[in-house]
Parts: structure tokens; sequence; C-alpha cells
């Protein structure tokens, strides 16, 4: 609890996530909920903490402005219209709510393209910290109106765990549905029995997440497996995750007051340098690469680089660059950036250096994934 507290007080940039399940009710947006959420961003802007906030909601507001005027709304483009209708709606209450605690708010729509580019990255980096430098609260959303399965986030949470790193943020908030996170998946709990909830996480990396969490919610697109997940990239990073019931007035101001509420997700003892971390969640893996147990070993226990030899086969298609997941018996060893092509991998699998060269000749890489390019444990 003290190294909570410590943390709490001394966090100089906060990244929080708000979802639709605490924004928005069948009637739209919760504004109630949103005002007393900014009245505590404020707040926390009053007490030194540089905020950045991360904002569902756009989507479900839209649906509520066109409700009774006989929309269809279907499939992905139906869902970017939404989008494109609430997001404006969803600003106009934001910036109200700021300018009465006589703050300024800005609107950043983001897809992953922009923070798979390195120029973009950066570029976006150096926007975020002149907003946070003036004491700008910057509300970030994907990009919805216009993302491409292929550029998308997936969900907010996942987008949240990005900018932890763009903006070098100190602590992760993620504001939810739930009092925190359950002891044990609901849908595994006899009928009637009470399930408590978890105070702190201390060990994420080795935490089953898959066995701990049951369904998503009804109006968002992550549910507490992807807030989870999003925990352990922060972890990762050696930022801590305050999961917390965003729907409780006041929540932010009794945590930052020493309440035990929530659940706090401990970061990891040794942490992934910022690039890694770029490296391994800027796109989505596009194949998987089964490894024998030798292979295994070298790469978790003596920090290798994964060569041929190892490599029992190969599933996908990607060229050389692709992001690719490791697997050895099922069990995912990590993932990396790959030096060849599914073809020429194909070729190579399980053999030696020498025989590499007389397939491919001279002009070959000795390593398949090069450790420097390769994150063990990765949250994928």
């Amino acid at each position: 609890m003290e190294r909570r507290e410590k943390t709490l007080a001394s966090a100089r940039t906060i990244v929080v996530k708000v979802g639709s399940a605490v924004l928005t009710t069948k009637q739209g947006l919760h504004l109630s909920v949103l005002y007393n959420l900014v009245e505590q961003l404020a707040r926390l802007a009053s007490a030194g903490h540089r905020v950045c906030l991360v904002s569902s909601g756009a989507v479900a507001a839209g649906r509520t402005a066109i409700a009774g005027r006989g929309c269809i709304v279907e499939g992905v483009s139906g869902k970017q219209a939404l989008a494109a209708i609430g997001q404006g709606r969803l600003m106009r209450e934001y910036e109200h709510a700021f300018a009465a605690q006589g703050m300024v708010c800005a609107q950043v729509l983001l897809t992953r393209d922009d923070l798979r580019s390195r120029t973009r990255f950066l570029n976006a980096r150096n926007t975020f910290m002149n907003l946070l430098d003036w004491g700008v609260v910057p509300i970030v959303n994907e990009n919805d109106t216009v993302a491409v399965q292929e550029l998308k986030f997936g969900d907010n949470d996942q987008l949240a765990s990005l900018l932890l790193n763009l903006i070098e943020a100190d602590l992760y908030i993620n504001l939810t549905s739930a009092d925190g996170v359950l002891a044990a998946n609901p849908e595994s709990a006899a009928p009637g029995e009470k399930i408590p909830f978890l105070d702190t996480i201390e060990d994420i990396e080795h935490l089953d997440i898959d066995a701990l969490c049951g369904a998503k919610t009804s109006v968002g697109t992550g549910g507490m497996q992807s807030k989870l997940m999003a925990a352990r990239r922060a972890a990762q990073l050696g930022v801590p995750t305050l999961i917390l019931p965003g729907r409780r007035p006041d929540i932010l101001d009794r945590a930052f007051g020493g309440e035990s509420v929530g659940t706090w997700v401990c970061p990891c003892e040794h942490t992934v340098s910022r690039r890694k971390y770029w490296m391994a969640y800027q796109s989505d893996p596009q194949g998987v690469i089964t490894v024998d147990e030798g292979a295994a070993r070298a790469l978790e226990e003596k920090g290798s680089s994964l060569l041929p030899g190892g490599v029992r086969s190969v599933e996908g298609v990607f060229e050389p660059g692709a992001m690719v997941r490791i697997v050895c018996d099922g069990r995912q060893i990590g993932v990396g950036l790959i030096n060849y092509a599914t073809d020429d991998l194909n070729r190579i699998k399980g053999l030696k250096r020498a025989e590499v060269a007389e397939v491919l000749g001279d002009a070959h890489y000795p390593e398949v994934i090069h450790r420097d390019n390769l994150l063990l444990h990765a949250a994928v």
C-alpha cells in the first residue's frame, strides 16, 4: 500500500483511460460521470500531474444521436459513420466540462499507422509533449471514421498501452464498469458464490489472464481480459496500472487520497527498452514460428537469437521485417521481426549455417530473428 501511495503521489505523467461502459447509458452519454471525471482530472492537474485522457464513447454517442430515425447500421462503414456523428458530440461535452474548470483540452485521433511509422511516432510524441507542457489535456481516441482493420488498435485499452511509451508516462489508470479485477472467473463460480476482488496483482507476467477473465461488456470492445493485457504491457515498460470503478463519484480523488480502491498491478522487476516495446506492439503478428525445446531454452535462458536450426514449422505468409509469434509446444515464447520471407524460411528451417549457405548462397542472415528484434513474453 505504501508503494502505491508513493507512486500515485510522484507520478508526473498519467494516462487515464475511460471506456464506453463507464461513459454511456442506453440514453446516450452519462454526463454526470463525464463531468465528475473532468473535475477530478482538473484536481490532478492542480496537484502537478500531467494528464492524458483516452476516451471511448464516440460510437455509442453516435448510435444514440440517430435513434428513432430508421437508420440501419451495418458493417464497418456503419460503425465508422456512427463514430463520425458521435465524436463531435463527445468532444463538445469535454470542451464544456474542461472550460468550467478553467482548462483547455485537445482532440487527438490516431490509427495504428500513426505509431507504426517511426517518423510519425516521433511527430506525434512532439505534439503530445507540447500539449502536456502547456497544461492542455489531450483527449485521445482511435480514428474509427477512417481506420481499416489492419490499422486498428483493436480497442482503446491497447491504444492507451501504446501511449504510455509515446509520452513516457509514469502511471496508467483504467476506469472500468467493474470494482476491480475478480480473483476468479465468475463464469466458473458456483451459484451464489461471491468472488472477492484482487487488491494487488504482484506478477502479471505469469498470470493466466485467459483463465481469470469472463465475458466482455455489452457496449465496449475490451472487457477485463483486454484491460489486463494492457496492464501486462504497461508492467513490461515499468509502469504500474490502477484499475478503478469509473462510475463511482470522485474515485480518482479517493485513490490519490490513500484509499485502497480498485486493483493495483505492479510493474515488472526487469523492464524492456522503449525501442523493443515500440517494435513488439506496433503491428499484429503476421505468422507463427514453431521452435524446438533447445531453441526455446536458448531464447529464454541465454538471451540468444533464433537460428534456422531451431525452427520446426512455419505458419502464415509474410515478408522480411514482419512481426511473427514464436511458440514451442503451443506455448508462446515471444514475438520478433523476421529476417526471412515465408518461402525462404521453409527452405532453411532445421538447417545448420553451412547448409543454409548451400541453399541461399552467401547473401543470407545468420539469424532468423536477432535477439535485438525479439521481445519475450509479449502481451499479444
